[in-house]
């Protein structure tokens, strides 16, 4: 008899041959590495509450918190990870945003109830979406950033949680795709996303999104809501470089040039005769004159198509070129004017 297949013992009745003890195999393995995954890094998802002061005049006339002649309050519900001992957790900055009071509330433990704790507001990033807060509190238990280098499209992919409020929820899936971008609340994009199926609700934004060894790939911070399965994280390499800049500074510093743009076509007949790779650049169509930025050379009408030796094609380039490293540093600008190409020098100054 092939023992790949379903078998009948005497009494008829059907049993699982060599392939079904072998597929019985790997599910009790992909069971026992979630389950693994949920004892160790449980103990570190936190759930976030978030009080904002409304106004009068922002709150609609039917809101059920609404009072004659006064403001109200309006409350949110979020998800979060300890990445140290001493208290500092991650979350989003969209969970956090314009709260008055926060609330950390730790998980179940063995010896009783977990406890709630007021958290203070490190620092917070609109451009990544990625906010740190800080607990006073005993016996945390940190997770730590995995490399998202390493990450591959297919592995398992485990996302824990808060949704519409309900404790601790855990989620499994695979990373079904890499390298995407989002556009933040500051209109800034965000790069390297992952995209994953593992299912993901309201209240799971800031949760972690781990590997099976249990260490953050990526922050939960969005999904697309008519569409099943297609949610998306910051990866944990930017979420850890941006949380480490907001616990030592309190802030993420980026260049700013002090100009408005507009992307613009290029012609062929300019690009050929300027030699240029780029098939769209940056129409300067105001200049702030005599601001944090040295930019005094800069006209409007300028083109720019490239910042520092690199090409620039859009405003997302020119945005992702404008760190914190050349603030104050005297650097290129590629410009066209009078369709054709010249270098001028421009000091970026700090974004506020």
């Amino acid at each position: 008899m092939n023992p790949y297949y379903v078998s009948l013992d005497n009494d008829s009745s059907p049993s699982l041959g060599r392939a079904g003890e072998s597929d019985a195999t790997l599910l009790d393995a992909y069971s026992n590495t979630v389950v693994n995954v949920a004892k160790k890094v449980s103990s570190s998802v936190v759930q976030i509450k978030v009080n904002r002061t409304v106004s009068k005049r922002s709150q609609p006339a039917n809101s059920p918190q609404r009072r004659p002649g006064q403001g109200g309050n309006e409350g949110g519900t979020g998800s979060g990870f300890v990445i140290s001992t001493d208290g500092y957790i991650v979350t989003n900055n969209h969970v956090v945003a314009g709260a008055s009071q926060i609330d950390v509330a730790l998980p179940d433990r063995n010896d009783g109830p977990g406890h709630s704790f007021e958290a203070a507001l490190i620092g917070r990033d609109p451009a990544t979406d990625i906010a740190v807060l800080k607990i006073y509190a005993d016996g945390l238990k940190a997770i730590r950033f995995a490399n998202s280098k390493d990450v591959q499209v297919g592995q398992i992919a485990i996302a824990i949680g808060n949704p519409y409020g309900f404790q601790y929820s855990l989620t499994a899936g695979v990373v079904s795709a890499l390298g995407r971008t989002l556009r933040s609340e500051s209109g800034r994009l965000i790069d390297d996303v992952i995209q994953t199926d593992a299912a993901l609700n309201p209240g799971n934004s800031g949760g972690p999104l781990v590997n099976s060894s249990g260490d953050v790939i990526g922050v939960n911070t969005a999904v697309i809501l008519p569409a099943q399965g297609i949610c998306f994280a910051v990866s944990s390499n930017l979420a850890a470089l941006v949380a480490g800049k907001l616990i030592m500074e309190g802030r993420v510093r980026r260049g700013y040039l002090g100009i408005a743009g507009q992307l613009i076509n290029l012609t062929e007949r300019i690009r050929q005769y300027n030699q240029l790779s780029v098939k769209t650049g940056i129409m300067v169509a105001s200049v702030e004159p005599d601001g944090v930025a040295g930019n005094g050379e800069l006209r409007q009408g300028d083109i720019i198509v490239g910042f520092n030796g690199q090409p620039v094609a859009t405003v997302d380039d020119l945005h992702r070129l404008l760190t914190d490293e050349i603030i104050g540093r005297r650097v290129q600008l590629t410009i066209l004017r009078d369709n054709r190409q010249q270098g001028i020098m421009v000091t970026p100054g700090e974004l506020k």
